[in-house]
């Protein structure tokens, strides 16, 4: 379906197939109703158990045992092999005693016995392992879409205090250290079983000479133990380490252009070294630990093996063993030691796996601050009208108030701008409207209705930001104006662009609106994309509009044409203007005036220019910001250049 945006994996694409009314962009606001969403991918079929008390696998079960047939049939394979390998000794046994030894039977009836046992140990064996890996990375990519759709549900409030590399890291690497110890795991396992039917096999061919076999592996054992509580700490610290230096390549990719600007390569590069040395010495201890024990793990089921030769080899000269049974009891020997050579890995892939489950934890435990209350109802077709009620908000328990008792009212279909100083609150009424945050105190209300009182849905549908950073996806510059209503007609998209006067650069684009952006749309110019977002916001047909300094990175002569659009358009909407300049001031009917965090006065520009010297003063200062910033060269608004 064309125009549909592609999300990232693994959660694929949505496709739309119910959608909300929306007539052309020039004819009011659409009114909003809940949409069916078909969903092409196939959603997680589980979630973790939400018991932090318990450990870290049993909170994953749900997940498992969403996929507990896949795991069952590999395993069910995974016995069939083990059972043709564990024959293999005894065939051999029997071969060498009674076609070699006593020659009272034919040597090649064992050989195809062989034979068999080898083909059916491959086939089963290929299967059991294909199945098993097909089924740990389904669990993982289960794993992926619930983090995935829990990031999504969480609020701004935990992006403001969360790295990015941080959660990227949980997201991927954490994630598959878990995938991993599902993928080996079993397989250890089963080389467990396989350790426990080779001794049964041994105690009834000789018991002495299985003790014999069996004496290293206490030491093993002990060696394990120790091996699991000194990599269990560091595991945690090598996810650490590597999160951090996720954290500093995701910022100085994403601000490369500042790095540049201020040429603080060296230092970053120093940063990241610092990093990098903090994962090295974790992960040097880690290999100093496996160094020191692993050989042990893996040596001593080897004494073992010389000490059944010593002894064996005296009982067959005695003949109280035969040869056949000798070489059979060899080859179980070495059958034992493949799940205590496996077992240095999978304790410490079990470390690393439970400390990356518990990281993966902390983000899934993380709850949402804003959700829709129980009684939460939609706001289907309102009028507009706009209301804060002695607003009390703040960033954090321990911040200053933002917002200190704001109320004002904007009636349906009123233009008004909201003009402060630079921290004044401006853009957090923007942020408090449409519930990004929830207010400390007061309310903040929709045709005289509390937002906490109505679906997150419903009144983000209704309320849409234009901010002065516009965001844009890697994708074309269809989907980017689409993103709100994916399904829109390419008439819709381009009204909206033509509404936003961006059509015509896109036009002069390569590919037109097909052409594909760069990351976050560096390869448009600030204004460009600007004007992109206008007509993102333009399409969804809001019918309260803020504009928050969204026509800040656009020259007077485009900025003027959009006004021109923006002038009939927003004759059917409430129109919230956040700005400084007197161009978009203009576009007002009305202005409030923002001081610590309370409206202090209200009415035309031209009242409050004669009657209010603290607007004159902000507008001053404004005005002085922006003669600055017209002495610093910027970049021109030809199509596709870069900032």
């Amino acid at each position: 379906m064309g125009g549909i945006l592609s999300l990232p994996a693994p959660l694929g694409s949505l496709r739309v197939v119910g959608l909300t009314t929306a007539g052309s962009i020039l004819d009011g606001a659409s009114a909003f109703e809940p949409i069916a969403v078909d969903l092409d991918y196939e959603p997680p079929p589980a979630q973790i158990d939400p018991r932090t008390e318990l450990g870290w696998m049993r909170r994953l079960w749900p997940l498992l045992r969403a996929r507990l047939g896949a795991f069952a049939l590999a395993i069910g394979f995974g016995l069939l092999a083990l059972v043709s390998q564990i024959a293999v000794p005894a065939v051999l046994r029997d071969g060498i005693d009674n076609a070699l030894d006593k020659r009272s039977s034919s040597l090649a009836p064992y050989v195809w016995t062989l034979i068999g046992l080898a083909v059916a140990r491959f086939i089963f064996g290929g299967l059991y392992r294909y199945l098993l890996f097909r089924a740990a990375y389904r669990v993982e990519t289960d794993l992926r879409g619930v983090i995935y759709q829990h990031l999504t549900k969480l609020s701004f409030s935990f992006y403001d205090r969360t790295q990015s590399g941080q959660v990227i890291s949980r997201a991927n690497s954490d994630i598959r250290s878990i995938q991993l110890l599902l993928a080996f795991g079993p397989l250890v396992l089963m080389s467990g079983l396989t350790f426990i039917l080779a001794f049964a096999y041994m105690m009834s061919i000789h018991v002495g000479l299985t003790l014999v076999a069996l004496s290293t592996m206490p030491g093993v054992y002990w060696s394990g133990l120790k091996l699991r509580q000194k990599v269990f700490p560091l595991s945690w610290v090598v996810q650490a380490r590597m999160a951090e230096m996720a954290t500093v390549v995701d910022e100085n990719i994403q601000g490369v252009r500042v790095v540049q600007s201020f040429a603080q390569e060296r230092a970053q590069i120093t940063l990241l070294a610092r990093a990098a040395q903090k994962l090295r010495w974790a992960s040097i201890e880690t290999a100093i630990n496996r160094a020191r024990w692993s050989p042990i793990i893996e040596a001593l089921p080897r004494v073992g093996s010389a000490l059944v030769l010593l002894y064996g080899g005296k009982l067959a000269i005695d003949g109280r063993v035969t040869i056949g049974t000798l070489v059979a009891f060899n080859a179980y020997v070495i059958v034992l030691q493949t799940p205590f050579r496996m077992l240095g890995f999978l304790l410490i892939q079990s470390q690393r796996a439970g400390a990356s489950a518990r990281r993966v934890y902390e983000v899934l435990d993380e709850v949402p601050d804003i959700v829709d209350s129980p009684t939460a109802r939609d706001l289907i077709a309102p009028e507009g009208r706009v209301e804060f009620r002695d607003v009390v908000f703040r960033y954090a328990p321990r911040l200053p108030a933002v917002l200190d008792g704001a109320s004002f009212v904007i009636e349906p279909g009123e233009r008004v701008a909201i003009v402060g100083r630079t921290g004044s609150g401006k853009s957090t009424i923007a942020r408090v409207l449409p519930r990004f945050y929830d207010v400390e105190s007061g309310s903040a209300r929709i045709d005289g209705i509390d937002v906490r009182d109505l679906t997150l849905a419903s009144v983000r549908h209704h309320v849409s930001l234009v901010l002065d950073e516009a965001f844009l996806f890697s994708v074309s510059l269809r989907d980017n104006i689409a993103f709100g209503r994916p399904a829109a007609s390419m008439d819709d998209v381009v009204a909206a662009a033509r509404a936003a006067q961006a059509h015509d650069f896109i036009m002069d684009l390569p590919d037109g609106y097909e052409t594909v952006v760069g990351e976050r749309g560096y390869t448009l110019s600030g204004g460009q994309r600007q004007r992109i977002a206008i007509a993102r916001t333009l399409l969804v047909n809001p019918k309260i509009l803020v504009l928050d300094d969204a026509t800040s990175a656009i020259d007077v002569t485009t900025e003027d044409a959009i006004h021109d659009a923006l002038h009939t358009l927003m004759q059917h909407r409430t129109t919230i203007i956040i700005a400084h300049r007197l161009s978009t001031i203009s576009l007002a009917e009305r202005v409030l005036l923002l001081e610590d965090g309370r409206i202090v006065a209200s009415g035309t520009h031209a009242d409050l220019m004669a009657n209010e010297p603290r607007y004159a003063d902000v507008l001053a200062r404004a005005d002085d910001d922006d003669a600055e910033d017209d002495e610093t060269p910027t970049t021109g608004e030809t199509a596709g250049a870069r900032p």
